[in-house]
C-alpha cells in the first residue's frame, strides 16, 4: 500500500520518499525524478506492472485546515485514493489487496535513514490520540514515521469529506483527523499525530490516486474519483477555495504511461482517473480551474483536538 505525492511535496525533495505498507514509494518516486525502478519492479518488455499514479498539486499557500471532499467513482483492490496531503504526511481512503477498505492516515518522523527503532525519541512522531478501533504503528523501510488505519467500509459513488488540522506547538505541530461520512453526515476523528517540523502548519498541499498492487493486471483496471468543494484557512485566518491545480503523473518506465486523465467537471469538480481504457485529456503539468464557490467553508467543521 504505497502513495505518491507530487515534486513540491517534502518528501520528494529531501526525504527521498517512502513506502512500504501504506506510505509513499520510493520506487514511484525515482520515477518522477527520472530514474529506473528498482530490481524486481522492471516490467516485461512492453508489459506494464502498474497504473500510473496521477496528482493534483493544489495552487495554495500555506494552511492551518485543509478540507476537502472526494467521491470514489471506480475502484479496484489494491487502489489509494489520498485526499489530503502536505508536506509530512497524508490522509485518505484504500481499497486493500484483499478487499477490504480502511481509512489510512500517516506521519512522517523529523529523521533520515529507514529503521523505526533507530530514530531518537525526540525526533519521532507522536500519537496524541486516536478513535477507538484505529491500529497505530512505526513504520520503516524508507523512510519512517507514525501510521494509523482503521477500518471503514467506504462505497463508490458517496461523497467523503477529510479535514486536517495543523496546530503548531514551538518545534512541533499537531496534525489532527476526521472524515464526515456522506451517508449519515457525522465526523468522526481519527487520528492527532505530533510531529517535529521546526514549527511549520501545512504546505506543498496535495490529492492523488495510485495503484499500489502492481501486478501486471492491475494496469489493465480503471481506478477514478472526484474532488471538490475544497477549502483551506490560511495562517492569516482567511479562508480560501481551493480552485486551482497542476495535475502531475509519475514517470516510472514500469507504469502505463498513456491511461491517465485529470479533468474538470461541470465547472466546479476535479476528476482523477488512472489505468484501463482512461485516456489523457490534457499533459500532465496542466493547471486546471474551477470556478470559485459562492458562500463560506462548511459550517459543521469540527474544532477540538
Amino acid at each position: 500500500m504505497k502513495g505518491v505525492s507530487p515534486p513540491m511535496a517534502r518528501h520528494a525533495f529531501s526525504k527521498g520518499g517512502r513506502s512500504c505498507a501504506a506510505f509513499p514509494s520510493l520506487l514511484v518516486l525515482l520515477g518522477l525524478l527520472g530514474a529506473g525502478p528498482a530490481g524486481g519492479l522492471a516490467a516485461e518488455e512492453g508489459l506494464p506492472r502498474a497504473a500510473r499514479s496521477v496528482h493534483l498539486a493544489w495552487l495554495a499557500p500555506s494552511a492551518d485546515v485543509f478540507t476537502l471532499e472526494t467521491c470514489v467513482e471506480r475502484t479496484v483492490p489494491g487502489s489509494f485514493f489520498m485526499v489530503c496531503g502536505w508536506q509530512v504526511g497524508y490522509f485518505g481512503l484504500q481499497e486493500l489487496t484483499d478487499g477490504r477498505r480502511v481509512l489510512l492516515f500517516s506521519v512522517w518522523d523529523d529523521a533520515q535513514g529507514d529503521d523505526p527503532a533507530a530514530v531518537p525519541a525526540d525526533r519521532r512522531v507522536e500519537v496524541v490520540s486516536h478513535a477507538e478501533g484505529v491500529r497505530i504503528r512505526r513504520f520503516g523501510g524508507e523512510g519512517t514515521g507514525g501510521q494509523a488505519m482503521m477500518d471503514f467500509s467506504w462505497r463508490t459513488n458517496v461523497p467523503y469529506r477529510f479535514l486536517v488540522r495543523a496546530r503548531v506547538e514551538g518545534e512541533r505541530t499537531r496534525y489532527a483527523g476526521w472524515v464526515r461520512d456522506g451517508e449519515s453526515g457525522s465526523w468522526r476523528h481519527v487520528v492527532t499525530f505530533r510531529a517535529r517540523t521546526g514549527g511549520q502548519s501545512m504546505t506543498g498541499l496535495y490529492s492523488f490516486l495510485e495503484d499500489f498492487r502492481r501486478d501486471g493486471r492491475s494496469a489493465a483496471e480503471e481506478r477514478r474519483a472526484s474532488f471538490g468543494s475544497g477549502w483551506i484557512r490560511e495562517l492569516s485566518g482567511s479562508w480560501r477555495a481551493l480552485t486551482r491545480a497542476r495535475f502531475t503523473a509519475s514517470g516510472a518506465p514500469w507504469e502505463a504511461r498513456d491511461s491517465i486523465r485529470a479533468e474538470v467537471r461541470h465547472r466546479d469538480t476535479f476528476v482523477l482517473a488512472t489505468g484501463g481504457k482512461v485516456r489523457p485529456e490534457l499533459p500532465p503539468g496542466s493547471v486546471l480551474e474551477i470556478r470559485a464557490p459562492g458562500g463560506n467553508p462548511p459550517r459543521d467543521l469540527p474544532e477540538e483536538f
